[in-house]
């Protein structure tokens, strides 16, 4: 990618909305996976511009959004009653939890300190011997190398107050529920930056097991525009292919080096996912091996399974049975600075990104 503005050029925009229409015949129900895709498909308009017979389903695959709300009062509880320096990224900011968000717990005096890496949590806990770190890890299979990273770095400089709570969610389990929990969806779009680290091999049996065309797709509204043309060049023939549309930058074998880092401190586990329920083997867990940095273990946090909000719908914008217009409490009882569920702060967030840019 030599220039941005290659991929938001109108000319290409409008040949692949041309091309587009041409091809399409059919009511075609399409989920682009990632958080990130949702915003560009609404912040560029690309929604309104599509024909009426395709229809875009937003999916769960907005890491914030889906951390359980037990998880985030484990982190409040942290700062709260252990003292740690609570760190994590900002999107968890103004997160609700259960009785409090991360700021609000920071505003009472909780020392929660928002970094842009985890690498920084090290070098805090190197510099403040006496005090303990804890780095909230969210993320989707992105974020996890640089959060192992983070805990082989502490181990190699010998630090024993720094540890995760980690809350790592996997891409290709929550397809497969989604797909066996709503029969509408007939194509993903992937999640391009997510698969730059893992590779396209994990969603080949997706593909074979479900038949559903699977598109790899970047973010730019070029790369969405023709991500959607591939998926629906295949639907309309019949057919059902795992096609890599972002290839300048998501190679076949994505990173094996951040993979095999990913595997030295994490393995599989069932996770909780906000508003779906817990998927077996969808989450990643610090190995016992490494357990002195499982600020779980360390802390002796027990699990905490937390009901939502009943007034939310967060679940159902989540799976892609509803869209957040469909929220009675949408921009009224639920705003960014009064929101009822995590899709209303987070950055990758479906209802962020219709109340900034979709609001009628």
């Amino acid at each position: 990618m030599k220039y941005l503005h290659e991929y938001r050029n109108p000319e290409l925009v409008s040949q692949y909305l041309r091309e587009i229409e041409k091809v399409v015949t059919q009511d075609w129900s399409i989920m682009e996976f990632c958080g990130g895709q949702t915003h560009s498909l609404v912040k560029n308009g690309i929604l309104n511009i599509l024909p009426s017979n395709i229809q875009m389903l937003h999916g769960p695959g907005c890491p914030v959004c889906v951390t359980p709300l037990g998880v985030i009062d484990q982190a409040i509880q942290l700062a709260e009653e252990h003292g740690v320096i609570l760190c994590s990224f900002g999107d968890m900011l103004r997160v609700p939890g259960s009785r409090k968000s991360l700021l609000k717990a920071r505003a009472e005096g909780a020392d929660i300190r928002f970094l842009y890496s985890p690498i920084e949590a090290v070098r805090i806990a190197r510099e403040n011997p006496g005090r303990e770190v804890v780095f909230f890890a969210v993320g989707f299979e992105t974020t996890a190398p640089a959060n192992a990273l983070s805990i082989l770095h502490a181990r190699h400089h010998g630090l024993t107050n720094y540890s995760l709570l980690p809350s790592h969610v996997l891409v290709p389990p929550a397809m497969k529920a989604v797909l066996e929990d709503d029969s509408r969806i007939h194509a993903f779009l992937g999640a391009g930056n997510v698969c730059s680290v893992m590779g396209l091999g994990e969603y080949a049996d997706i593909v074979r097991d479900y038949h559903i065309p699977i598109v790899i797709t970047g973010f730019e509204p070029v790369d969405l525009l023709q991500g959607i043309l591939m998926a629906i060049v295949q639907l309309e023939k019949g057919i059902h292919q795992l096609e890599n549309q972002y290839s300048r930058v998501v190679p076949d074998e994505g990173n094996p080096k951040a993979r095999q880092i990913i595997e030295q401190v994490f393995e599989l586990a069932s996770q909780e996912w906000r508003g779906i329920g817990v998927l077996p083997d969808s989450g990643l867990q610090i190995k016992a091996s490494l357990s002195e940095f499982d600020a779980a273990r360390k802390f002796g946090l027990a699990p905490k399974q937390v009901p939502e909000n009943q007034e939310c719908i967060a679940g159902q914008i989540l799976k892609g049975r509803k869209k957040p217009m469909d929220c009675p409490h949408f921009g009224k009882k639920c705003t960014p600075s009064t929101p009822l569920g995590a899709p209303m702060v987070s950055s990758e967030g479906a209802c962020a990104a219709y109340y900034h840019f979709a609001q009628e």
